[in-house]
């Protein structure tokens, strides 16, 4: 099973949309990493995502790209939700993209590969993906591969 991890896409500010859906910047950075992911034939299948605008908007560009039909909003994906809790309810089966924010993706990606949130180990994008790879016979996962907008 892969795990994709996505930090949702640049947001416009509050005072502009009270909700934070996407900016044009982040509806860009967010096609050109799902289509550079198409491109790579990355296979997911299903999305989960926060619930906040901006998550699903990243989610569901992902899913019009990678024709991901199962797209839900689901609980444990909010900025400060504890990731021990997310992490023991991941199931190795079918590839799975969470959308969500910082700092949960990043300290997610801690807890899975490290087994602790006090270390961090990738820095996200907004609108990059993180694939991790289950470890055979482990808790752990590894880091397999990353697509992030910026470069450099």
């Amino acid at each position: 099973m892969a795990l994709y991890l996505v930090q949702h896409g640049k947001n416009l500010s509050r005072d502009i949309d009270p909700e934070q859906g996407l900016s044009e910047e982040g509806v860009a950075q967010v096609t050109r990493v799902a289509e550079t992911a198409r491109h790579y034939h990355v296979l997911v299948g299903a999305i989960a995502h926060s619930g906040k605008k901006r998550a699903r908007q990243t989610a569901e560009i992902f899913s019009d790209h990678l024709g991901v039909k199962q797209i839900d909003a689901v609980k444990g994906l909010q900025p400060l939700d504890d990731v021990a809790e997310k992490a023991g309810s991941l199931h190795t089966g079918q590839n799975l993209m969470l959308v969500g924010h910082l700092p949960f993706m990043e300290r997610l990606t801690a807890y899975l590969t490290t087994g602790s949130t006090e270390y961090t180990v990738f820095k996200f994008q907004n609108g990059g993906i993180v694939c991790l790879d289950a470890l055979p016979d482990s808790t752990r996962w590894t880091i397999k591969w990353a697509l992030m907008p910026k470069v450099g």
